[in-house]
Formats: C-alpha cells, structure tokens, sequence
C-alpha cells in the first residue's frame, strides 16, 4: 500500500463537528497505524495538535493535493481499544457532541500534550545488546555518565528510569548520550496483571437480603444486565460490591467503580484495600496530570484490579473489564452540565453492553428513570429493607415551626434536641444545603437587593473572609454598607447560610466541638478526609454539612440529623425538585443511628402537611416515589417523555434570542410528534455576563427525538448569528438552570 492511497481520519479537540483527514506521515510502516493511537499533526497555519486516529479512510473529503501529512506517530498501539471505542461513538451520536472533543477531551492531560502512553515506573534502562566492553577513557571527562552506566550495569535484568530519576540530578542529558553512544537502551518491562487472593479472616457474614442479592449478581457475571441495587441507608450495599467484585478478580478480571463525590473515594479505597488483595487505583479531578495518567495506564494494562472513580472515570480502559457498579446512581453529579453533557450513569449500561458484563446500579434512593425502567423490565431490582446492624432507621420527626421562637436558623425546640445529644456524647449533624454566611444583603427601606452586576442572582456574603461573592460565575467584592438604590445604611443580611449557622451553636454551645463541612472549608487537598477522620475519632460534637455529606458516609457515633430548611424544593419551578428534595432528605437521615444508638431526625418546616414531608415520615421512599410519578405522568414529563434542551448564551440578549429563533424556524418538518417551548429565558438568566435563553423539545419517545436532531444539528452551525453566540445542546437534562 503506497502512502497516498489511503487517508488518516483524525479526531482534533475542536468544536468543529467533523473529523480531518491527513496523509500518513513520510515513510511509517502502514501496520504501525491502527484506531486509537496518537498522532501530532499539523492544525491550522502554525499549530500542531495530539489527534486520535479513528478510521483509515480510501478517500478524503476534500482535494487531495490540499492535505496535510501527519508529523509522527505518538504510540506503538492503540492508547482506547475497541470496546471503549465503541462507547465514544454511541456517546458522539447521542448526545451530538463534536467527536474531537469527545474523545480527545476524555484522554488524561498529559497524553493530549503527547507524554507518552508508559507509566513513570514503566521505563527501564540496560546495557545495551550490541554494547562492546567499554574502556575507561571513555568516561575520563564525563562522571555523571560513567556513574549512570555503571548502576545500570550492575543490574542485568535492568533498572528503572525512576531508580535513575531518584539516584541523580540532572541525569536525563547523560542518560540520552550514553543511548545515543550506544552503550545503552530502553525497554519497556512486562508487569505481571494484579493478582487477587481473599483473605477469609476479611470475609463478614452476609444477613440472608445480601447472599441473595450477591448470588443474583453472580449469576450474570459474565452477561450484560443491568441490576438496581435498592437498599435503605446502612443495608450493606458496599458489602454486596465487595463480594461481586471479588468474584470477578478470581477470573482475572477488572472492576470499575463510580462514585458521585471525591469525598466518597477515600472510604471506598480504604474498604476495598483493607479486603480485597489487589491494587486499587483511584481517578478523579484532585489528582496531579502525573497521577491521573499513571491510574489510567494501571487499569488499560491490568496492574489495578480496581478502579475507583467519579464520573469521568467512566471513559477509562481496561485491560478485561468484569463489572461496573454505580453507588448513589440517583445523583445528578453524574450529569456533565457544561462541554461535553454526558451521564456517565447511562453511559455504564451502554459500557457494560459492549464488554457483555453486568452494571449495577446502587441507592437508598432510586432515581424516576430507574423506578420506571424496572416496571417496564429492562432493569432487575434488588431490594435490601433491612440494616445490617438490626438497628431500626431513626424515627423521623416533622416540627412545625410556623410562629416559633428562633435562634437564628435554629428552633428552640431543635436548640433542645441538640443539647439533649451532645450532653449524652453523641454526634449531631445539621443539614443545610446554602453555604456562605448570608444568601440575601437587602436594603431594609425599599428593599433593594444586591447582585452580581455580571448573573442575574443575588450576591452571598461570607463572613469569614469579609466578601461578597457569587456562587455561579465566582465573582466577588467588597461588602456593600451603602443602598445602590436609595441610599439608606440599613443594608442588612437575610437568610442563613452554613457559616452563620455555625456562629449560631457556637454561641449556644461554647463548649461543643463544632465542625463545617462544604465547599469552602475543604478547598486545601485532604481537607476533607482529615475531617472525616476527626469526626469518626470523635472529634467533633456538632457537624454542619451541605449535600456533600448527604451519602454514603458511615459515622457509627451520629445519632441526631437536623434538617434546617426541609421547604427547599417544595413549590420550585424545576419539576424535578420535589424528587430530589425526597432524595436528600432521606440519604442525610441515614446516616444516623447506624451503629449501637438509635438515631432521630427533626425536619423544620413551615408545611407540615405536604405529602411529601408525610410520607418522609414512615421512611416510605416508595410511596414518595408514588407520589411523585403520578405528577410527572399527568404533566407527560420524564420519564413518561424525554427533553433535549437547546440553549445559547451571548452578550447581547437579542442575538442568544434570535439564534433560538432561527433555529425553531429550521426545525425538520417531520417534527409532529414533538412539542416545542420557548425560546424563553434561562431560569437565571444573565451568567458571567452573557445572557442566556432556552429552547426546549419534548417528546414521548426517545426515537423521534434521535431522527430529528441528526438533521437539525448539522443545520445549527450555519444560522446566521451561530458564529456569535454560544450555544449548546443538552440531551435528557438534568438541570434546567
């Protein structure tokens, strides 16, 4: 095959929603190019770009005289294997995203910018095979090679490049030369796969819920089935994980686990190191370039047994994957909302179905689209109604606090509560989902209130750093004292965030260990697990947390929950609110009473008498759910239909408008079965400076939706405003705001 009778078809990271075609580059052995593997090539008059070949092509799209050749060739083989690559298409044709950005975009860092695919450990260095024997004037002015040659040669099997790293300064230089001498060579060393061994002395007695559950799920191991794990806080989920994991590493193969939060990394790894004996690798935005790639080429090359991820983990290879859990599948942190709109929870059904291997899908608290899909039988569930502990879930109690007393945010009655637990020496938590100090600053005589002069959203106050900051484009400023609107100084704070709460029990108990925990207090690295750690030695007396300590942790001394605003999500707009206020309320009751003391928990509201808040009451999830279907079926809302949400952002509202308008005009014919909102403006609807405005489609099936975007995109992109504005589609939204 000479070179120009095929074409390289290249994904670049670009929003272009294409590939590009190149010529292969000057004299490479055409078996060297095979789909998945790097290529640096040239992109516009001056740049170079890693690119991802994905097809090798007869013909290119355009004339041939005007391609470009590749530069190199970054990989000796495919960096995504077939399955994997499989999954980058359904997802590129789902969800309408430009392929380059899809796959380049989930690729770790450090192999975008062309590092390459070999883990630091990986490299190792020996005399090289056609080596004579060296006399010594060879190295009379050179000590730092003489001393680099003679480690490696006192090592025949060779030595890694990082013993050498470690072992000299300045030894990358010398290293080179001794290679190019001759004398040396590099070769990659074989790592033999992670090999599993249980140990019985780890192995805890199933209650006869979880045997059955793990024997379900044992059955399938080697088919693809897609289970919904169902079981109230403290039902031992994880051990039903861990028994279905160890099943699958004595075949030799590889788990993948999804969780919705870095915080629940830590205690998952911990678990499964303390009872599992394989290499455990974790994936997540903390980590360094550096670490992220090493974790990524420890699960494509089989050392890690285990991987232990958030959402993006989900585009990692695997040497031969066996399984995938999701923990907390209701969570809407596995919804991408911004760049690429991926959910990596439905992206582990459509993974599992191309390796043929079961996902698993865990919660106390089913999502609507998991309830409704094991009605219509295309998800198994599994329910666990029983603690493990044989603790009963803590008694929940609604407190009307309509003309109540008040000590900031919190009723006396609950003041009482608190005091009645923390004198006992047991744990408090108190559940507030607002940080800062104060959500509001409101002029007291003509209520003017103070915005971030770039969103249309009211500035939060927080104290600790004296600041007025907005909690979606992150801008922030010096306190106002001043009204902007009258001029009046009776500026004053509304509303309680964690932080004025946190004043408040520091006040009411002077004594008592108060801890906060959410975003703003465990910004450093390790914040977050060192306060974990604190509160289970006991540490703490009263914790203040937002959702991020809503699940999956394990506090065994926690024996009172209080939720300080139960009303959130009520009456919003966004219809799925009330769902995922039942949610949260119910994940962050369970994490009392879960070890030796039952545990309560006291929800403040000013509605005693909604449904939901009833039902919450008797820890009937089910009914809830009930409830909440039944709306949705009546409105024709998900998942009784599906939504594909159109959005643009500009920095004049006309042009985000317009662009909508154009692209409702442009709507395929064959639309009838599809109803059509808007373009209205965005819930909030100025952002960072840009305005923002919707365009939303709905239909009963998914189908008709499909068909009807792979003809109305390709037209987006050619309206006359596209080119100044931001626009975006969002496939199965999650999040209308």
């Amino acid at each position: 095959m000479q070179q120009q009778s095929f074409i390289l078809r290249v994904a670049i990271n670009t929003p272009v929603r294409k590939l590009f075609d190149y010529l292969p580059p000057p004299g490479v052995n055409p078996g060297a190019l095979l789909p998945g593997i790097r290529l640096r090539v040239p992109f516009g008059k001056t740049r170079e770009k890693t690119g991802l070949l994905v097809e090798i092509a007869d013909k290119p799209e355009i004339e041939t005289h005007r391609l470009k050749y590749a530069i190199a060739v970054l990989d000796d083989k495919p960096v995504i294997n077939k399955e994997l690559f499989r999954v980058f298409e359904w997802a590129i044709n789902y969800y309408h995203h430009p392929a380059g950005e899809v796959m380049i975009g989930c690729l770790p860092k450090l192999l975008v910018m062309g590092v390459p695919a070999t883990g630091k450990e990986q490299i190792y260095w020996r005399l090289s095979h056609t080596n004579p024997e060296v006399p010594v004037p060879e190295f009379a002015h050179a000590p730092r090679q003489k001393s680099i040659y003679r480690l490696i040669e006192s090592n025949p099997e060779g030595i890694s490049q990082q013993v050498i790293q470690n072992t000299f300064s300045n030894w990358r230089i010398p290293l080179e030369t001794l290679k190019k001498k001759g004398l040396v060579e590099s070769f990659i060393k074989s790592i033999p796969d992670a090999a599993t061994k249980p140990d019985p002395g780890n192995i805890i007695r199933l209650n006869n819920q979880q045997e059955n559950a793990v024997k379900t799920i044992k059955e399938a191991i080697n088919t693809y089935q897609t289970f919904l794990l169902n079981g109230i806080t403290g039902s031992g989920k994880t051990e039903v994980y861990i028994h279905c994991i160890l099943k699958v590493l004595e075949q030799g193969k590889q788990a993948l686990v999804l969780v919705p939060e870095i915080g629940l990394t830590p205690q998952f790894t911990e678990r499964f190191k303390h009872r599992l004996d394989t290499d455990t690798a974790v994936l997540h935005s903390s980590l360094t370039d550096r670490e992220r790639l090493n974790a990524w080429l420890d699960s494509r090359d089989g050392r890690a047994g285990i991987i232990i991820g958030t959402r993006s983990a989900i585009w990692t290879p695997f040497k031969q994957l066996g399984i995938i859990i999701v923990d907390e599948e209701h969570d809407i942190s596995y919804k991408q909302q911004d760049g690429f709109r991926y959910s990596a929870r439905d992206l582990a059904l459509i993974r599992a179905q191309q390796e043929n291997i079961p996902v698993v899908l865990g919660t106390a608290t089913p999502s609507l689209e998991s309830v409704y899909n094991v009605i219509h039988n295309r998800y198994r569930e599994i329910k666990l109604s029983q603690r493990t502990s044989n603790i009963p879930p803590p008694a929940i109690k609604v407190l009307d606090i309509r003309g109540s007393r008040m000590d900031g945010a919190i009723s006396v009655s609950l003041l009482a509560k608190i005091r009645e637990h923390v004198d006992k020496k047991q744990q408090v938590l108190l559940f507030l989902n607002r940080r800062g100090y104060a959500p509001v600053i409101m002029c007291h005589d003509c209520g003017w209130i103070c915005k971030c002069h770039r969103c249309d959203i009211q500035m939060t106050y927080h104290k600790h750093i004296d600041r007025l900051c907005c909690h979606h484009c992150q801008h922030s400023e010096k306190p106002v004292h001043t009204c902007a609107g009258c001029g009046s100084q009776k500026v004053i704070e509304i509303g309680h965030g964690t932080q004025r709460l946190s004043e408040t029990l520091e006040k009411n108990f002077p004594a008592a260990k108060v801890l906060r925990i959410d975003r703003d207090s465990t910004r450093r690295k390790g914040s977050m697990q060192s306060m974990f750690d604190d509160i289970k030695k006991g540490m703490a007396d009263i914790i203040i947390g937002t959702q991020m300590l809503a699940k999956g942790h394990h506090f065994p001394d926690l024996t009172l929950v209080g939720i300080i605003d139960a009303d959130r999500g009520l009456y919003s707009a966004d219809f799925r609110a009330g769902e995922r206020l039942a949610q949260v309320i119910m994940q962050v009751s369970g994490r009392a009473g879960r070890a030796v003391t039952p545990g309560e928990v006291i929800l403040q509201t000013h509605f005693p008498e909604h449904p939901l808040l009833k039902a919450m009451i008797s820890h009937d999830y089910s009914r809830i759910i009930k409830i909440i279907m039944h709306e949705r079926e009546q409105a024709l809302l998900p998942p009784f239909s599906y939504q594909v949400l159109l959005r643009s952002e500009a920095n004049q509202q006309k042009l985000a408008g317009q662009f909508l308008t154009d692209a409702n005009a442009h709507l395929p014919a064959t639309n009838t079965n599809i109803e059509v909102f808007g373009p209205y403006p965005a819930p909030i609807a100025k952002r960072a400076g840009r305005y923002r405005m919707q365009l939303l489609l709905q239909a009963k099936k998914r189908n008709h939706l499909r068909i009807l975007l792979d003809e109305w995109i390709a037209t987006l992109d050619k309206l006359p405003v596209a080119n100044r504005v931001r626009w975006s589609v969002d496939v199965d939204p999650q999040d209308i705001l």
